[in-house]
């Protein structure tokens, strides 16, 4: 708490020698790096809720796996595109034991983390049809997916759907899909940054709408099954993690290692293709590539042109991570439940101190605790509350870049905030609120 608040005279000039002029807009990593540096200058460390990395260790049995596999030599040796077979096969069956959905392993195919998927996706589902534009985002949603098609040179469409939820989605949706331009949506599921969650009856929408227009669904579920109001954790048992699999064929669903194994910094995913999808003809993908099947595009295409697959060893860690939910003898949701914990009690410090919950519903629900919750402060736009909260040694990012509409608020992220700093955020916040009394 020393030095709190923080001089504009430190927090500026770390700004100008970055070139950072205005926060609205900076990107998550130009705002982890400011951090570091106030961080360094001052030596006050902040509450660091700006990047969803994971707050936990990785599970052992994932670590002992890659550890015997580089032990045994695969550092040497290329792993085979398409996947390492025994990852293959846990990723379908774990699809199947966690979703209720059969997708054969060939067509679960592992990336350089999700990231690496979506970009995949974009590649292959948006030149599949060359009268159409890009993808129509459903969101908020990860600033960085549309960056990747900003990147690609393709078109893209957006809109918020808090304003949209159950039967007016339909409508929405439709008023976008009906120009015939959009070849793919995406939007994850819980929701980065709202931590909304679409129900069935919702995806039943989308996965009607999507068929109706020939459009290719990209499920993002780098939160899968943490929507701790239910436990989707217990392998072959209803509640299954919902998914828009059960209402189209041309699906690709992309399942993260990141959070829900806290393997972030191994970079690894599955892109789970649809049987359907993976084995369907566009002739005009082959302006691109070699062959007109979706599946094979994506891989001996778009992902060989990429990364030539995913690192050998960090294959065996997630088969053996997968295996052990799959078999039942690792809990992913047990493991997770502290984010669950820490979402409860930082949002109550906000909501004492003068803070609002910006997308506060699920529907009729309250909205979930987990991994991110967003916030605002009356009289102030998000850019003005980041610019203000820096000072008092918190960190966030504004929601302006995420397709929100609610241009005054902050996603907060929970997992970086150990336990033993909530006495310091609590003491922060009750500062700044007597600094900012409305």
């Amino acid at each position: 708490m020393n030095d709190i608040p923080i001089s504009d005279n430190i927090i500026r000039p770390i700004m100008d020698n970055m070139g950072l002029k205005l926060l609205g807009n900076a990107s998550i990593r130009e705002i982890v790096a400011l951090v570091n540096l106030i961080e360094s200058e001052t030596g006050i460390k902040f509450i660091r809720m700006e990047m969803g990395v994971p707050g936990l260790p990785a599970p052992s049995v994932g670590i002992e796996a890659e550890i015997r596999a580089l032990k045994e030599g695969v550092a040497a040796i290329y792993p085979d595109i398409t996947g390492l077979p025994e990852l293959k096969k846990e990723a379908s069956r774990f699809i199947k034991l966690f979703l209720n959905v059969d997708v054969d392993p060939l067509g679960c195919v592992p990336t350089v983390g999700s990231m690496l998927g979506s970009m995949l996706c974009f590649l292959v589902a948006n030149r599949n049809d060359r009268t159409k534009e890009g993808t129509l985002f459903i969101d908020p949603g990860f600033p960085v997916q549309k960056q990747q098609v900003k990147m690609l040179g393709h078109g893209y469409f957006s809109f918020d759907v808090y304003n949209f939820r159950g039967k007016k989605l339909r409508a929405k949706l439709e008023s976008y899909l009906e120009t015939g331009k959009v070849s793919s949506l995406l939007y994850s599921n819980p929701n980065n940054p709202a931590w909304i969650c679409l129900n069935e009856d919702e995806l039943a929408i989308i996965g009607e709408l999507s068929r109706k227009y020939d459009v290719i669904v990209i499920e993002d579920l780098a939160y899968f099954g943490m929507d701790f109001r239910k436990n989707y954790s217990n392998p072959g048992e209803p509640p299954y993690q919902p998914t828009v699999a059960r209402y189209t064929d041309d699906y690709v669903i992309l399942i993260s290692s990141s959070k829900i194994f806290s393997y972030a910094g191994q970079r690894i995913g599955i892109m789970a293709i649809s049987d359907h999808l993976f084995n369907r003809s566009y002739p005009d993908l082959l302006r691109y590539f070699s062959s007109d099947k979706f599946g094979h595009s994506a891989i001996f295409g778009a992902l060989y042109g990429l990364s030539a697959g995913v690192a050998h060893s960090v294959q065996y860690g997630l088969a053996a991570l997968l295996k052990a939910v799959n078999d039942g003898t690792l809990r992913f949701g047990e493991m997770l439940s502290e984010y669950e914990e820490k979402a409860k009690i930082m949002k109550r410090l906000y909501t004492e101190n003068g803070f609002n919950i910006v997308y506060d519903k699920d529907l009729d629900e309250l909205i979930g605790d987990g991994f991110y919750f967003t916030i605002s402060y009356p009289g102030m736009s998000g850019e003005q509350l980041l610019s203000e909260l820096l000072h008092y040694g918190i960190s966030a990012i504004t929601l302006d870049t995420t397709g929100s509409e609610r241009l005054e608020g902050l996603r907060a992220c929970v997992s970086k905030v150990p336990m033993s700093l909530l006495g310091d955020l609590e003491l922060r916040l009750k500062r700044f609120r007597a600094d900012h009394q409305v």
